[in-house]
């Protein structure tokens, strides 16, 4: 699901590991109107290893075109159905067990995937290309502050350069 209700439907490419996004579908007022993705811009969005099992067996005997991810009737995934019916609920049972699991939206684990790329020290333009931002400024703006431990990180890793190079005592 992207911002603003739109399904993605998605080409894949199991051997980079990546999901080329091409088409959209948005839903204004009920009706179902196929387009190009945000900002008319097809973009490459990787996915981790872990993910490639789940996904080929999603994909297997589907037309590449095909969406991956459809309504219990097998037609597009209609974005409030699908967080009235079974992301809220995921999330309410969440936090009935946890009671520190934060109220999240589909929208959030946008915010999250991007995130947790740039902390584990991901190529900003890299995100910005799967993300579909027009810069890789505006990337940072929104996600660079989010983790306060990289401050710790980069102390480390000047530690680790100072530690070991030849530095002439004055």
């Amino acid at each position: 699901m992207g911002r603003n209700g739109r399904s993605i439907i998605n080409r894949v490419d199991f051997a980079r590991r990546r999901i080329d996004v091409a088409r959209a579908v948005s839903e204004p007022r009920g009706v179902i109107i196929w387009g190009t993705p945000k900002n008319h811009e097809r973009r490459s969005v990787p996915f981790p290893d872990v993910l490639s099992g789940l996904l080929e067996k999603r994909c297997s005997r589907r037309d590449p075109e095909d969406p991956v991810f459809t309504g219990s009737d097998g037609g597009v995934l209609r974005a409030g159905n699908y967080r009235n019916r079974v992301f809220n609920a995921a999330v309410a049972r969440c936090m009935e067990k946890d009671e520190t699991f934060p109220r999240l939206t589909l929208h959030d684990l946008r915010h999250t995937a991007a995130s947790l790329a740039v902390s584990a020290g991901a190529n900003v333009k890299a995100v910005q290309r799967m993300l579909g931002h027009a810069s890789a400024a505006m990337t940072l703006d929104v996600y660079a502050d989010i983790f306060d431990d990289d401050l710790d990180a980069v102390a480390v890793a000047l530690n680790d350069v100072a530690t070991n190079s030849v530095v002439v005592k004055m």
